[in-house]
């Protein structure tokens, strides 16, 4: 099939698309995005994928927590999968945020993993993960992630700073969020900063950060100014958009930490 027969029927596609996930037919949209890929190739749901609301994204990536049965899990540009991540907490219920945030943050967290791991395309995993974290939205995001293993992304951010670009991501646990952290940390400096910002709001440099210790004796008090996983759901609630994504710019608060 040609491009100028694959554009034609693009907006048609689009349209369709959106009716399905709006109508929370979820899984005819996946095929109509499959039937898409067949027809026309990858790139025709790429460029969909470009087209449709960001919140429609949200809406039906959210649906597949993650999985990689979902072709837009696998085909989703970088920035139409950082616009969707401002919507993906308007998916959530409220009353599963106040009774139940870890569980909220565990399927928040397949999502993330699910898209940033569903390739071995070393480029597209980076690209994905600054476009991300490039956001307001998407660094509170990542640090709901992080809120789940405080301890261990302390040890990460220890790392980085000793061993900056020869980062191996060992620590002394197997959390499934440690290689995640590691990925950003090394796909965007200035992300990895912000992420960890986000969860410790105190902090201002991540050399400092990197020399605090973590105490979780929950009889003592905290020595670190921590936001609890909740108070980051409601955070990234209070960030979705009410029309359509703002394009916001955050000052960098981090340091040089692979030079």
């Amino acid at each position: 099939m040609s491009d100028e027969n694959n554009s034609a029927n693009l907006p048609a596609l689009s349209k369709q698309v959106t009716e399905l996930v709006l109508a929370g037919s979820l899984s005819h949209a996946e095929q109509a995005f499959a039937e898409a890929a067949d027809q026309f190739g990858d790139l025709a749901v790429v460029e969909v994928l470009n087209n449709i609301p960001p919140q429609v994204t949200a809406l039906h990536m959210a649906g597949f927590d993650g999985g990689k049965m979902s072709l837009a899990t696998l085909l989703v540009p970088p920035k139409a999968w950082a616009d969707s991540l401002a919507f993906i907490a308007a998916t959530w219920p409220d009353d599963q945020i106040e009774d139940d945030p870890e569980r909220i943050a565990e399927s928040l967290f397949a999502h993330i993993h699910g898209v940033v791991f569903s390739t071995d395309d070393e480029e597209r995993r980076n690209e994905l993960l600054a476009a991300a974290s490039a956001t307001d939205h998407g660094s509170t995001a990542f640090a709901i992630l992080f809120s789940m293993a405080p301890k261990e992304i302390l040890e990460v951010a220890g790392e980085i700073i000793s061993k900056g670009p020869y980062l191996t991501g060992q620590t002394s646990s197997d959390n499934d969020v440690v290689p995640l952290a590691v990925a950003l940390a090394q796909a965007s400096e200035d992300g990895w900063d912000r992420a960890l910002f986000e969860l410790f709001p105190e902090f201002r440099h991540s050399a400092d950060l990197a020399d605090a210790e973590y105490n979780d004796d929950p009889d003592e008090e905290p020595t670190i100014l921590q936001r609890s996983t909740k108070e980051l759901l409601y955070r990234l609630r209070k960030q979705v958009p009410s029309t359509r994504v703002a394009k916001t710019s955050r000052r960098s608060v981090g340091t040089n930490i692979f030079s």
